[in-house]
Order: C-alpha cells, then sequence, then structure tokens
C-alpha cells in the first residue's frame, strides 16, 4: 500500500493525481506560476477539492493563464467571467486575477521573470521540512509573511500569508510531504 500525506488519504482520483504528480514539485514556469497563484486565491474559503474540479475550466476561462491577454480584460471579459459557472464566480476574486496579471507583467519586467523574483523568498531552492503529520505543517511562516506582504506592496490581491503559504506548497517551493509519503524523497 503506498503510504501518502495525510491530507489526500482516502482522496478521489483527482486529488490523488494531484498530490502523487504536482503538488510540491518545483516550479519555475512562469505561465504555470501564475495559474497556482491564481487558483489558491481562489481556494480562498472553499476546499482545494473544489477548485482542483474547475481547473481546466479555469484554463479555458483565463486564456490558459496568459497574463498579457488577461491584463488587457475589460468590462466584457469581466462579465463573460461572472457568467460562468465552471469557475469560482466571485467578482472580488475574478478582479483580482485581472489585476494580479497586470502586477505580475511589472515584476517580470524588473525582475526578468516572475520565477526569479518568487524564488528569492526561499532563497532560490525549495525548502525541505521535516513533518511526520498534518498536525505540524504551519498554515503561514515568515517567508510567506514575507511574500504576502511584498505582493501586496506590488498590487496583487488575495494574497495573505496563507495564500501564499499554499502557493509555496503547491510549487514546490517549501517542501510538505509528509517524511512517511512516497513523495517526500521524490520532490
Amino acid at each position: 500500500m503506498t503510504k501518502r500525506c495525510g491530507w489526500a488519504a482516502g482522496s478521489d482520483e483527482l486529488m490523488l493525481a494531484y498530490h502523487d504528480e504536482d503538488w510540491g514539485v518545483p516550479v519555475h514556469d512562469d505561465r504555470l506560476l501564475f495559474e497556482m497563484l491564481t487558483l489558491e486565491g481562489a481556494q480562498a474559503g472553499l476546499s482545494w477539492s473544489t477548485i482542483l474540479k474547475k481547473r481546466q475550466n479555469y484554463r479555458r476561462a483565463f486564456d490558459r493563464f496568459n497574463v498579457k491577454k488577461i491584463a488587457r480584460y475589460g468590462a466584457a471579459e469581466t462579465k463573460r467571467l461572472l457568467a460562468d459557472a465552471g469557475i469560482v464566480r466571485n467578482r472580488l476574486k475574478v478582479a483580482s486575477t485581472i489585476d494580479n496579471a497586470s502586477a505580475f507583467l511589472d515584476v517580470q519586467k524588473e525582475f526578468g521573470s516572475f520565477d526569479a523574483y518568487i524564488w528569492q523568498f526561499v532563497g532560490g531552492k525549495p525548502r525541505r521540512n521535516k513533518f511526520r503529520s498534518i498536525n505540524q505543517i504551519p498554515a503561514k511562516t515568515a517567508e510567506s509573511d514575507a511574500m504576502s506582504k511584498d505582493l501586496k506592496k506590488r498590487g496583487f490581491r488575495f494574497v495573505g500569508s496563507t495564500i501564499c503559504y499554499a502557493f509555496m506548497q503547491s510549487t514546490g517551493m517549501v517542501n510538505d510531504h509528509e517524511v512517511t509519503c512516497f513523495r517526500y524523497d521524490q520532490v
């Protein structure tokens, strides 16, 4: 029997695939980093399972997370998105994705890539934690606090410290697989 992190135990196939293939794998692709930042923000107040089930709809609705296109969205696109039952139709979350695309482009211009900017919060390499159970994993850290503060200063929204820590976990900036999980040594 394959030993997984406690949060993935007994999950549906989509969640298991996410745990086994994506979660905690270091991401250095700006498009995917923007996608994960958007999805983590959309998840606020909801379950990750809900967002994961809507992931393909998000990719379709937001032009496969093409930040240049999203940054140019206007009233017509906002109206279309708010009518799209395939995504979370929260006005603030939709607006934040559009605003975040503009801020994302500014960061790319300043740092050369969002990847170069965001990975500085962990010194350019994944932090490898040694948690034995889900109960030991923090909701936020000093690094996620600093990331949140800096992102907000740059105009990003839905980037509180807890969202930033979830983003760090999902993009492999931290390895929070439990030490007994089969993925711990793989990522």
